[in-house]
């Protein structure tokens, strides 16, 4: 790779987890300006980005965001459902300022408003869904960093990131890898040590299949299968106490009184011979 340091390169880790979320598909449509990150066209109709590329602008977004002084300064917004979550973790591990939902218009440009901001750099996840904000951006001139789809619009954005934006787990593991490189270029973490942070918190869960995994948990827990039933319950590691055989001889019988009685030597009884 010729546009980054060696040090920057993608691992093969990182290339893979690309892949395994799908970031690398796009969709049938493609945008005149987004042709240049296209590597190929399935017989399917769906466009394939080059992940090099992709992989070069996120380098090259984390590098404009880590030079930015004052961490609050640089802008993450989604309006999309997929995207809040991860912005909201990006905010929190990067220090940035996170807009989640709607976006209220004259943000950038109302000083009135009690929530008018003036960062200085602007994260969108899709420009087809944050276009309020990179337009009231290109008013106060506030460059802005964009994940593009293949049909994605370019208006007004200064940094495209070619991957999918739409899928679920395809954004989350974007903005995870963004907010580890610019931990990375701060000097925050280690650049040879693996980011405790798992790409599962940056990725959309959906309440509905919460509530239902809780749910049946609980009526698991209630039909006596849970943990605090095996704990309440009978304790198979402990060995049980041995019996009494002697007592239960005594009360059945006493087994060694017939056998003291007969005698064995006595040939007689029997008539052997």
């Amino acid at each position: 790779m010729s546009q980054v340091p060696d040090c920057l390169n993608a691992t093969q880790d990182d290339i893979a987890k690309l892949l395994a979320c799908d970031s690398h598909t796009g969709s049938t449509n493609c945008d005149k300006e987004m042709v240049r990150y296209v590597f190929k066209r399935r017989g399917d109709g769906v466009h394939i980005f080059n992940l090099l590329k992709t992989w070069e602008k996120i380098v090259l977004a984390a590098r404009v965001i880590a030079a930015v002084e004052n961490p609050l300064d640089v802008c993450a917004i989604s309006a999309g459902t997929y995207g809040q979550r991860a912005v909201l973790k990006y905010a929190k591990y990067t220090g940035a300022t996170a807009i989640a939902g709607r976006f209220t218009p004259g943000t950038f440009t109302n000083q009135i408003q009690k929530k008018f901001v003036e960062p200085r750099v602007l994260v969108v996840t899709d420009p087809a869904l944050d276009h309020q904000p990179i337009r009231e951006a290109s008013y106060a001139n506030i460059p802005t960093i964009a994940f593009c789809h293949s049909d994605s619009p370019l208006h007004h954005v200064d940094i495209a990131i070619p991957c999918n934006n739409k899928g679920q787990l395809s954004i989350g593991l974007l903005w995870w890898l963004l907010a580890r490189e610019v931990l990375r270029l701060r000097g925050t973490i280690p650049r040879n040590t693996e980011w405790d942070v798992m790409v599962d918190m940056f990725i959309y869960r959906n309440p509905e299949e919460q509530e239902k995994e809780q749910t049946e948990e609980v009526s698991f827990a209630a039909q006596g299968f849970g943990p605090e039933a095996i704990e309440g319950g009978e304790s198979w590691g402990e060995p049980s106490a041995p019996a009494e055989w002697d007592s239960g001889a005594t009360a059945g019988g006493d087994w060694g009184a017939d056998a003291s009685n007969e005698n064995w030597a006595d040939t007689s009884a029997g008539g052997w011979e």
